[in-house]
C-alpha cells in the first residue's frame, strides 16, 4: 500500500515559525517564508541551505513565490509581509551568478539592510541576490502573492480584504493595474490560471472569487460559495490535468466523451477551508449559437454578457482531517492532491474511473456503467452544471480516493503548507519522481517521499 516516508529535514532548521515553501520552477532550490523576516534558500540536492535573504521586511515574511515566466538566467523571487509590502529580488543564475560553497558549507546571510531598494553597496555580494523593488499599497499584512504564469503580472493579498494586480514594467518599475474589493474578510490566498489571464482568490469571508480583465479594468467573473468556513488556499490544477486519468488512446468512448468536456472546461479549481472541506470546482462551457448565415456581429457598448462565467462543485474529497485544512498542492506530473492542516496531517489523494472497466462499459443509448452496475449521466449531463463531484455525489465519472496519510507529521506542530517537488537527491529512483515538501510552526521544512 502506497505510503509517505520521511527522507530528510532541512537543515539548519528556522529558530522559529516557517510559513510556506516554493520550489524553483527549473532549479533544484526551494525558498522559505520565515516569520523571522527572512527567506531561506534550501538546495534540493542536500537538503542545507544555501542563501538567507534578509533585510528588506520589518516583519514576518508571510509568503513567497518565484517569477516562472521571464530569462531563464536570472531567479526571481517576489515576497509577501506582515509589514504590508510586497519584495522583488533578484539572482542572476549565468556563470559564477552562484557559488557551490553554499551547498558544501551551509550558505550565509545576505542583508540588504544598508544597500536600499537597489541592493547591497559597492561589490555585490558573491551570492548575487539583490532587492530589486518594494511594493506598497496595502493597508495591512500581505498573506499571499503570486506571479501569472502567461504575463508580466503579480497579486497580491491582504487583511485589508483588497487583490491587487501589478504589470511588471521595464526597470525593476511594477505599475498597479486593479485594485480588487470586492471580499468581505481578509483574503487569504491568490492563484492564477496556469493558460489563461485568471485569477483565484480565496476568503475569510468563505467565498472563492475568480477575476479576469473586462475591458480596460479587472473584475469578478465568478463566485464559488460553498465553504461554511476560511478559505485558506486555492490552486489550478495543470492544463493537463486530465490525463491523469490515463492516456487518451487507452479510454473507452464515454470516457472520451467525459475528457472532450474536461478540455473544453480547461483548468479545474481545487480550494481547502476551516470547514475541513476539500473542494474541486469546474467551469461550465459555454454554448455558443452559430450566427446565421451571413450575419456579421456587431459591437456593443454593453457590458460583456460573455466575461460572467459559471463554475461549480465537481467533487469534494474524502473528508480525512480533523480541524481546518490550510493547504493544498496538486501535482503537476502525476494529479495527485496532497492536503495539510491545523491536525498536523498530511493526506495524498488519487483520482480514478469510478470502476474498475472505467466508464467504457456504457451501453449503445449513450449510458455510462458506473460501479455496482449504476446507470451514469449522459454526456449531456457531464457537460451540464448538474453533474456533482465524485466522491459520492450522484453521477460522478471519476472518484477520489486516500492513497497516503501521516499523522503528526511536525510532532505536536500545526503544518502551515505542503507542495509538491521534483526530486534532485542522489537517491532519486526514476524520471519525474517528486517529493512532498511540508512546513510547519516548529521552523523546520521536512522532505518526504510517495512510496507505492
Amino acid at each position: 500500500m502506497p505510503h509517505l516516508t520521511h527522507l530528510a529535514t532541512c537543515t539548519p532548521p528556522c529558530t522559529t515559525r516557517t510559513w510556506l515553501s516554493a520550489p524553483h520552477p527549473s532549479l533544484p532550490l526551494l525558498a522559505t517564508a520565515c516569520a523571522d523576516k527572512t527567506v531561506r534558500v534550501y538546495s534540493l540536492q542536500n537538503f542545507r541551505l544555501e542563501s538567507t535573504i534578509g533585510g528588506g521586511h520589518k516583519r514576518s515574511i508571510r509568503s513567497c513565490a518565484w517569477k516562472t515566466a521571464g530569462r531563464k538566467e536570472e531567479s526571481v523571487l517576489g515576497t509577501g509581509s506582515f509589514d504590508a509590502s510586497a519584495g522583488i529580488w533578484r539572482r542572476w543564475e549565468g556563470s559564477g551568478g552562484r557559488r557551490g560553497r553554499e551547498e558544501e558549507e551551509g550558505g550565509g546571510e545576505v542583508d540588504f539592510t544598508t544597500g536600499g531598494a537597489g541592493g547591497v553597496d559597492g561589490d555585490e555580494e558573491e551570492d548575487g541576490w539583490r532587492f530589486a523593488v518594494i511594493l506598497d499599497g496595502h493597508d495591512s499584512e500581505i498573506k499571499s502573492l503570486a506571479f501569472a504564469p502567461s504575463a508580466p503580472l503579480l497579486a497580491t493579498c491582504s487583511r485589508d480584504k483588497s487583490v491587487w494586480i501589478w504589470e511588471e514594467l521595464e526597470d525593476d518599475n511594477f505599475e498597479t493595474v486593479a485594485v480588487l474589493q470586492e471580499h468581505e474578510g481578509d483574503v487569504k490566498c491568490v492563484a492564477w490560471h496556469p493558460t489563461e489571464e485568471v485569477l483565484a482568490s480565496g476568503s475569510y469571508d468563505d467565498t472563492v472569487r475568480l477575476w479576469r480583465e473586462d475591458g480596460d479594468d479587472w473584475a469578478c467573473c465568478a463566485l464559488l460559495a460553498g465553504h461554511e468556513g476560511t478559505v485558506w488556499w486555492v490552486e489550478f490544477e495543470d492544463g493537463n490535468g486530465i490525463y491523469a486519468l490515463g492516456e487518451r488512446e487507452e479510454l473507452g468512448g464515454e470516457q472520451r466523451a467525459y475528457v472532450d468536456v474536461r478540455l473544453k472546461a480547461g483548468a479545474r479549481l481545487i480550494s481547502c477551508s476551516d470547514d475541513m472541506t476539500i473542494r474541486v470546482w469546474r467551469r461550465v462551457p459555454k454554448e455558443r449559437a452559430a450566427l446565421p448565415a451571413g450575419q456579421v456581429k456587431t459591437a456593443s457598448i454593453w457590458k460583456n454578457r460573455d466575461f460572467e462565467e459559471e463554475w461549480v462543485e465537481e467533487a469534494r474529497l474524502p473528508q480525512v482531517h480533523e480541524r481546518p485544512v490550510y493547504c493544498v498542492s496538486w501535482s503537476r506530473k502525476t494529479g495527485r492532491v496532497a492536503s495539510t492542516g491545523s491536525d498536523g496531517k498530511i493526506v495524498v489523494y488519487e483520482e480514478r474511473w469510478r470502476s474498475a472497466d472505467g466508464v467504457k462499459n456504457g451501453g449503445g443509448n449513450g449510458d455510462v456503467s458506473m460501479a455496482g452496475g449504476v446507470t451514469g449521466p449522459d454526456m449531456e449531463d457531464i457537460t451540464a452544471k448538474k453533474l456533482h463531484g465524485s466522491d459520492g455525489h450522484t453521477g460522478g465519472v471519476t472518484e477520489w480516493i486516500v492513497v497516503a496519510e501521516i499523522d503528526n507529521a511536525h510532532d505536536v506542530f500545526e503544518v502551515n503548507h505542503v507542495v509538491w517537488a521534483p526530486r534532485a537527491d542522489k537517491g532519486k529512483r526514476f524520471e519525474d519522481e517528486e517529493v512532498l515538501v511540508s512546513t510547519g510552526d516548529d521552523g523546520e521544512v521536512k522532505i518526504w517521499t510517495f512510496d507505492i
